[in-house]
């Protein structure tokens, strides 16, 4: 993903803070000296946000909030307030337009947050420039079996309001099977709110959830919306759910049973229209046998499953995968359109893939950016590992000596993969389809092997 730009404008003793708070690298912070030069470099370039100390910004406040927002994508702005503030200013900023309101002597927990916040921000803005130019069906690129049946789900259950579970090995692409259902309903017209369970400290996760009132805990100097609330009438996808406190789990619980919440420190309650997708690389039964996930929530999330194949089980997709993030890569980085070469396809198509479909897109992005002007990928623009590719085979010397006279090649060879097929098959019990699933074959090509084999024998 791209950087995240960030601009800060305060005081030294603040300056640290923000840095700590910048927790990766993909987040970049640069600071500025004065006012003039935070409204400069906002009108010049479109930071992602900005985080600016109140007491030193005074009274041009309104003033850049307004800016902010003609920008063609609006600047998120942080406001670091000291408790000198009054609580009627924290409102109107908020009003206004601020991105978030906060103690600025609150400790980075909060601000770190709240940076995390805008890179998701930023990611589902990307994904909508996706969406603008392609349908959920984009989202869900492939041909095979398993993609053509989540098709027919996302179709039956888009415009229903009842949850889904989505599972699978990291990397699968669960967020965008939960975004191609939200985009194929009713509930398109509204937003969907993405949240990642595991990503969050626990004693920030319930705030963020439901939402809190000013002075419900430390730090919290402002009435805040939870992400139910900013979903509603949309989607809220919880990524990463098997990750979530057991006490948390029984509120959130409550919250999908009676569809309504109450802020942290409010008695007031909020009615709620939600659909609520989560998603988890984990097996859910086990962590229930293990005591760390509520049976209840997990039936409750579980009304319509959906598990998502690891992309060594639909192999055939990956040419299609992998021209679609080709064009993709090409389109976002405004450059002309890159081909892959029939080779490179049938390199790609040969890897095991272990990170699965996110893998397949970083090393695209990767071999697109280092192709420079070429406009034809080759194989050598994708260095696949060896251990990736070949995981039950070691880095091991042959286990035998070549001798002086030289061997027969051809019929070494053959003698090898004869003796693979057959101890495979025995394996699955003369079964073709997963024999050539764990040999990293179509199942025509074994097919074609063993037809040879039988003809020489």
């Amino acid at each position: 993903m791209n950087s995240t730009h960030v601009l800060f404008f305060g005081p030294d003793a603040l300056s640290d803070l923000v840095l700590q708070s910048a927790t990766d690298a993909s987040l970049i912070v640069e600071r500025v000296p004065t006012s003039a030069d935070l409204i400069s470099r906002i009108q010049s370039r479109a930071f992602s946000a900005v985080v600016v100390d109140h007491g030193l910004l005074g009274s041009a406040a309104s003033e850049v909030i307004a800016l902010a927002q003609t920008i063609a994508v609006p600047v998120m702005l942080i406001f670091l307030m000291d408790h000198s503030t009054p609580l009627p200013e924290a409102v109107r900023l908020t009003k206004m337009g601020a991105y978030h309101v906060m103690d600025g002597q609150a400790g980075g927990d909060e601000l770190t947050q709240s940076l995390e916040r805008v890179k998701e921000e930023i990611r589902s803005r990307e994904l909508a420039k996706c969406d603008d130019h392609e349908t959920w069906r984009s989202l869900s690129v492939g041909d095979s079996a398993p993609m053509r049946d989540l098709a027919r789900i996302i179709e039956l259950v888009a415009s229903r309001r009842c949850t889904v579970l989505i599972t699978g090995e990291t990397g699968t692409g669960k967020e965008m099977a939960a975004r191609a259902i939200h985009m194929a309903g009713d509930r398109s017209r509204f937003p969907m709110v993405a949240l990642n369970c595991s990503a969050i400290p626990e004693h920030l996760l319930e705030a963020e959830l439901f939402g809190h009132t000013k002075g419900a805990f430390t730090g919290a100097v402002a009435q805040r919306t939870g992400r139910f609330e900013e979903a509603n009438n949309g989607t809220l996808f919880l990524d990463e759910i098997g990750d979530m406190p057991l006490d948390l789990q029984t509120k959130l619980l409550r919250v999908l049973q009676e569809r309504e919440l109450q802020r942290l420190g409010s008695s007031e309650t909020v009615k709620l229209n939600v659909r609520v997708i989560a998603a988890s690389n984990l097996d859910l039964l086990e962590r229930i046998k293990e005591g760390k996930f509520r049976e209840d929530l997990y039936y409750r999330l579980n009304v319509v499953p959906i598990q998502m194949p690891p992309l060594r089980q639909r192999r055939t997709d990956i040419p299609l995968l992998a021209r679609h993030f080709v064009h993709k890569v090409c389109r976002l980085e405004g450059i002309p359109a890159k081909e892959l070469w029939n080779e490179t396809i049938e390199h790609l198509s040969w890897y095991s893939w272990p990170g699965n479909v996110r893998q397949l897109e970083n090393m695209v992005e990767k071999a697109v950016v280092m192709s420079g002007d070429r406009l034809v990928l080759y194989p050598s623009d994708f260095v696949l590992p060896v251990r990736g590719a070949h995981p039950d085979v070691g880095h091991s010397t042959l286990p035998f000596a070549v001798p002086d006279t030289g061997i027969n090649f051809a019929q070494l060879v053959n003698s090898f993969e004869r003796s693979i097929l057959d101890q495979v098959l025995q394996k699955t019990n003369g079964n073709r389809t997963l024999a050539a699933d764990l040999l990293r074959l179509k199942r025509t090509t074994l097919v074609s092997k063993l037809r040879v084999m039988e003809m020489s024998a």
